[in-house]
Formats: C-alpha cells, structure tokens, sequence
C-alpha cells in the first residue's frame, strides 16, 4: 500500500531530511540503511529486556518481530534498551528501594533516547511492575504515535501435581519460618515454581498493568493473553509494528486515546480483575504525564462502583494463562460494556473506539475465570481507597479474597520493614494487632518498598487473617490479607502514620472506606511537636536524588511537574 505522511513535519526530519543533515545520514548508511529506509518515518522500538528475571528474557526476541512489523508497513524500525528492576529479586532488602525508583528512570530514558534521536512513533515492550507503566509514561509524555506491548505471563509451576508459582515460595518461607514446612520441601518447590520466561503468573503489578494497557487504549487487544514463552506472540508483535504505523500515518497519538474517561475504563479493570494495589499507585502517574487529573481519589470512586468479575489469585483462583484462555481482557471488557460500566466511544490504537474492537465479542459459557454481572465474586471492586485520620492524604487495600473487611487493634510500631520482617520471623508480635511499618514512603525510604516478604511470611504462619498489616510504602500484587499501603502523608513527611505509638488503636472500615487512629487531636498536636524528621542513609547517587524529586502517593510519587507545566510537546518539535 501506498503510505501518505509528511516528512516535513515527523521529528526525524531534523536527522534526515536536508543538506545540513548529511553528517547524521552518514551515520545511518553506516549501518546499513538505504535511502528509502532513511525517507521513511523512524519507529523507535524499545525494550526492557535483560537477564535479571525471566520476566524480561523474551521481550528481545518480541522486540525484532515488531521491528519486522515496523518494516512491511514502511516505516524504519530503531531497536534500543532500557533498564528493568525486577521486584522478585529486589524483594525483601534494600534493593527493592530501587524498584519504584526504576519506573522514573525507564520513562526518563525513553524520552531522552526517542528526543535525542528524532523518531517519530514508538513500540514500548516491556514484562515487570514498574517497566510497564514507565513505558507507558513515556508514551504519554512524548505524545508521539505509540503502542505498548506486554511481554507476557509465565506459565504456572508443577509441584506434586499442584500447579504453584513465587507466591507460594514467599510464603513457603514464612511456614519454613513457622515449621510447616520443612526446608528440603521449600528448596524442592523452587526448583519446580517458575518454568520459563515470562511475569508473574498471578494478578499482580505486572498483569494489573498488561490489563490496563489493553483497557486504556495503548495495546492491542489481546495482545496481553499469550505467555510468554508461546512464539504465538510473535504475531501480535509484528501487529503491533505495523499499528504504530498506522498511527503515524493518521497522527493518532497517546494523549487522543488516553483521556479523562479512559482512565477510568483502566481503574474498573483494575477493580474488576481484583488488580494490585500498584494500580493506585502507576494510573495517577500515567494521568500525570497526559494532563489528566486522575487521583487516588478519583480511582477509589470508581472502584466503589465496580464489581470483582474474574477470579484471579491472589484472592481468586486462577492466573493469568487461565484468563487468556477465557478470553482475555476483551471479554471482560465485554461483560462491563455490556453493564454500561464502560466509555466505549474512547479511541484505542487500532484506530478503532473501544466499543468498535468488541463486536462479536462474547463471554464464553464454558469457563469459569470471567463471571458475568449477575454472577460477581462480589458486588463491589477487589481494591478500596481509604481515608481518615490516620490517613487524610488516602491509603490503598485489596480486599479480593478477604473473609472481613473491618478489623480494629492495638497499634505495634516498626520504624522500616526489616525490624517487622525481624519480628514476624521469630514470631514476636500477637493476634489482633496492627503492625505499622512507617518510613518506607517514596522519600522517607527513600523509594517505598513493597512489603512482599512480610506479608507472606504471615500468611505462611498462618497469621495473614489474624493481624492487619499498614504502611506508607507499598505492597506486591502478590500480597494477599488485610495490608494496607500508601497510607499519606508519609511518615518521612511527619503525617499522622509518624505519630502512632505502640498500644494505640487502629480501625479500619474497607466498607465505609475509614482508617482512623483513635487518639484524640489535642495528643498529637502534642506528639507532632515531639517529632523530627529522620535521615536515611542515602544521602547521594540516585535515591538520594530521587528522594528529592518525588511526590505523595496519592498523587502517583511522580518527580517533575507534568504535562499541565508543558510549554512545549516533543511531537510538535
């Protein structure tokens, strides 16, 4: 087919186009491209790939089926890489103080690669937490033609006949920890729990997200389904090049598919799939970079309204191979349509609305994984916001999976997760307790932990249901129990989570959406006084850096003003 774009007006014209730019064309016969190639629009293609986790060890070979999409719809495809902190290894020391972090620097260096080069459209490949919605960040900041594609899950473990996957490694720890099981069994089950490449199989961060790229708009649809190490996928790979083509062609752009009501398609979906708590965290941050006012508070609103539809673990059964093989995100996409629960007229990156990629689409009979409306797992969403005095900034909790949602008790205090991950281990703490774990927010940690280990300690006790866990940093996707995190203002920010002493009462209400410290105004105007900023011990480098940029919670901990403060936008360059 014959393509029609104006050169004149791509972001690559200032690399290829004119006398002046023949030093930079040199550059690019020198690496083998023709002149048809260097007239044509340059897709940047980037990946998160490396050998930290099998999360990421097959978006290379995705990443050259989009670059062969890219060329046989006449495009230049430009392959590059960006880093990817796996939060499976960063977990539970300090090098989960990174993981937040990373989600910056990914979408700070995609920008700075696709504005350094001139390239006129991007594919965003990416396959653990925070790498999918840096990618998608990027997309949105830069505002050129993009599409995202998720790497995809891995598939689940076999274990004496039993499928498995990490989850049940953190918390093989805690009952190793706690005698159940004995440490033979616990390094047999790692051997056998994660088969290949791929995500975390469960409805943790890195699915949440995968979900959201194709609720958003930013993926195709179904891309997400396949694992990934199913070379099926290779075809939506290629698609996906030849659709950021497409998007160029008719200058389609993030910000036409990523507004006010496409976020909040996204926020249902989180909802419904009874997602990560991460979603509260990455949707704000992505609306942030669109000049979208999106907030936690927003995202509690609708959670409020939607119900929990497909049976994902950790509170469900299934991950996400069963869902793909139900049907994917679009059939459930179908169902909330169907409900009136969807914007269906948003644009998504087929160049379709989204209401126009579901026709003859259908929920399946025979499946179990995707429910109907009049068959929830329960009539409202699987996250809840949560607001009160302990919490006036907001506060964030899964409750998918949790037999009550209110719990009250007496008040056990750790200045940081290693001293209640101590504590936990060696069985030091008691039923009916609250154990606040403070000064892992996005500054005071700095980079606000996920609290992983600790959780599943607990649950690996047999103690998950027995005792209410709260925080200002974060929890996994993977945490089930009641644990509840970026409680704000931080304690680093002296916000009433600082002031909670040992023995004071905490009650949670996820129903009425209430986390109240019951201790009376005059005594913490008293203990704010008292109180003095701590001081971590990262006091250079990047986290120090970091620390000094980032933002509240609630408002995504995002480190630079945002679209709004735009002058300038690097597609119209």
């Amino acid at each position: 087919m014959t393509r029609r774009w104006d050169k004149s007006k791509l972001p690559s014209r200032h690399t290829t186009v004119g006398p002046e730019r023949a030093p930079h064309r040199s550059y690019l016969y020198a690496m083998g491209l023709g002149t048809k190639e260097i007239e044509q629009p340059f897709v940047g293609v980037a990946s998160c790939w490396n050998e930290a986790a099998p999360c990421n060890t097959a978006l290379m070979r995705q990443a050259h089926a989009v670059s062969a999409g890219v060329k046989a719809a006449g495009a230049t495809p430009r392959e590059f890489c960006t880093i990817t902190v796996t939060d499976g290894i960063a977990m539970g020391h300090e090098g989960m103080r990174s993981s937040l972090a990373s989600r910056e620097v990914i979408a700070d260096s995609v920008e700075l690669s696709i504005r350094g080069h001139a390239y006129d459209g991007l594919v965003g490949l990416a396959g653990c937490d925070k790498s999918l919605p840096g990618m998608m960040m990027a997309m949105l900041r830069l505002n050129v033609p993009s599409v995202f594609l998720y790497g995809g899950s891995i598939l689940p473990g076999v274990w004496r006949g039993k499928e498995v996957n990490v989850r049940d490694l953190f918390e093989g720890v805690g009952a190793h920890a706690a005698g159940k099981m004995s440490l033979e069994d616990l390094c047999d089950l790692e051997q056998h729990a994660c088969p290949g490449d791929g995500a975390c199989g469960g409805q943790y961060t890195a699915n949440t997200m995968a979900c959201v790229a194709e609720a958003i708009g930013l993926a195709l649809p179904l891309s997400g389904a396949l694992p990934a190490v199913y070379e099926s996928r290779d075809a939506y790979a290629e698609a996906s090049g030849r659709a950021v083509v497409d998007l160029i062609e008719k200058n389609i752009r993030p910000r036409d598919i990523c507004t006010r009501e496409a976020f909040e398609n996204a926020a249902i979906v989180v909802a419904a799939t009874g997602g990560s708590t991460n979603g509260g965290l990455h949707l704000p941050a992505m609306a942030h970079e669109a000049g979208v006012s999106f907030t936690l508070k927003d995202m509690a609103e609708v959670f409020r309204r939607t119900p929990w539809l497909v049976d994902l673990q950790p509170g469900g059964k299934y991950v996400a191979k069963h869902m793909g093989e139900a049907g994917g995100v679009p059939a459930l996409l179908r169902v909330l349509l169907d409900a009136g629960l969807l914007h269906g007229d948003v644009m998504t990156v087929t160049g379709k609305t989204l209401r126009e990629n579901l026709e003859g689409v259908a929920l399946r009979a025979d499946q179990d994984v995707i429910r109907s409306m009049s068959n929830p797992l329960t009539a409202d969403g699987g996250v809840v916001g949560l607001w009160g005095t302990l919490a006036p900034d907001g506060a964030i909790v899964k409750i998918a999976g949790l037999p009550s949602v209110s719990f009250r008790g007496p008040a056990r205090v750790f200045d940081g997760e290693d001293a209640c991950f101590a504590a936990v281990s060696n069985r030091d703490y008691k039923e009916g307790e609250v154990l606040v774990i403070r000064y892992e927010g996005p500054r005071g940690g700095p980079g606000m932990r996920e609290m992983l280990s600790t959780t599943a300690a607990l649950y690996g006790q047999g103690m998950g249901d027995k005792v209410a866990l709260i925080t200002d940093g974060r929890f996994s996707g993977a945490t089930r129990g009641f644990c509840i995190g970026h409680v704000g203002p931080e304690a680093a920010m002296g916000g009433p989570i600082a002031l909670v002493r040992n023995g004071d009462m905490i009650a949670i209400d996820a129903g009425a959406g209430r986390i109240d410290l019951e201790v009376s105004d005059a005594e913490l105007a008293d203990r704010k006084k008292a109180w003095k900023p701590r001081q971590t011990n990262y006091n250079s480098g990047a986290l120090w850096k970091y620390a000094q940029q980032v933002g509240p919670a609630h408002l995504g901990a995002v480190t630079h003003p945002g679209a709004q403060a735009e002058t300038h936008m690097y597609a119209d360059i």
